[in-house]
């Protein structure tokens, strides 16, 4: 069965987007399991390294902690959009990075995208630095110290 669906995960989610985004008429099921199956089975040439995750207590509290953050910025995001657009100040911040793992780093990644008034924007792994837009920039050695001591340090204990 795994030489047949090497990924299964992978091709059930890229079956059931294809069915959602295109319908359920008998061309679409067939295509969409064609794409499943083609793209999982390119993804065997990539050779993938399996990800190692600890799903002990850091997990859940990074995970807690993250819908908090999220739900807090776009509140704050709403506030300095609707009420005070012109005492906004963005910037950038160069946020220098222990992380070395593909996937914590991906993880970090998917995490300031997704808190409105942040966007990961550029990785260098030579110097190991990210780059990072902020909405509302007031303080960038607070920003680092945020992202550093509140999301890196989990994901090191989580991925590393």
């Amino acid at each position: 069965m795994r030489r047949l669906l090497p990924f299964p995960l992978l091709t059930a989610a890229l079956f059931i987007m294809w069915m959602l985004l295109s319908g359920f008429s008998p061309g679409h099921i067939l295509l969409g399991a064609g794409i499943a199956l083609l793209v999982t089975r390119v993804m065997l040439s990539l050779a993938p390294e399996p990800p190692r995750i600890r799903f002990g207590r850091a997990f859940w509290k990074l995970a807690g902690m993250v819908v908090a953050d999220i739900v807090r910025s776009n509140i704050a995001v709403v506030r300095i959009v609707l009420f005070n657009p012109a005492a906004r100040k963005s910037g950038f911040i160069q946020l220098p990075t222990d992380l070395r793992n593909r996937y914590a780093l991906a993880t970090l990644a998917i995490i300031i995208t997704a808190t409105p008034g942040t966007l990961w924007l550029q990785h260098d792994p030579r110097h190991g630095r990210i780059l990072i837009h902020v909405l509302d920039l007031v303080d960038e050695a607070a920003w680092i110290e945020l992202i550093k001591n509140r999301y890196e340090k989990l994901l090191m204990e989580i991925f590393e």
